[in-house]
């Protein structure tokens, strides 16, 4: 299952000038997956960019870099699309989507309560969205 970088839209626009816009069209490709039906999940070359889940969504949707430069935009993907690749499709890839990766009856109880919806606000700010509540097991761990 491929698991690619969705953060380096954001965090290395800079950087994607080298590599070109015919490359740019095809690196970090989750439309073309997505599209051919392959369940891609979310992945990091931590270092080289943040490892911020709420970057990487807004990475995905925008393709849109920290200096305003898209690259790649024909690789965009929805707000659901992106937040499935996070959740269930990353459950998926580890074999744990029997108890992770959906608010489901049954299963862990891991998930954040967030200040905004990532689908009614400026796709260019999704990454700036407050984590008001973390709950794992069901149980509030962390209120900002």
């Amino acid at each position: 299952m491929p698991a690619l970088f969705t953060t380096y839209a954001y965090y290395n626009s800079d950087k994607f000038h080298f590599y070109g816009e015919d490359m740019m069209k095809h690196m970090m490709a989750y439309r073309t997956l997505l599209d051919a039906g392959i369940p891609v999940c979310a992945g990091s070359d931590f270092t080289a960019g943040a490892l911020a889940p709420l970057m990487g969504i807004q990475g995905m949707v925008t393709r849109k870099g920290w200096d305003g430069t898209v690259w790649g935009a024909n690789q965009r993907i929805s707000v659901d699309e992106a937040l499935r690749v996070y959740t269930i499709n990353g459950a998926h890839a580890t074999f744990e989507e029997d108890n992770k990766g959906s608010i489901t009856e049954g299963k862990l109880a891991d998930f954040v309560m967030l200040g905004d919806d990532p689908h009614t606000i400026s796709p260019e700010k999704i990454k700036d969205i407050k984590i008001e509540q973390t709950f794992t097991g069901g149980k509030s761990v962390y209120k900002a």
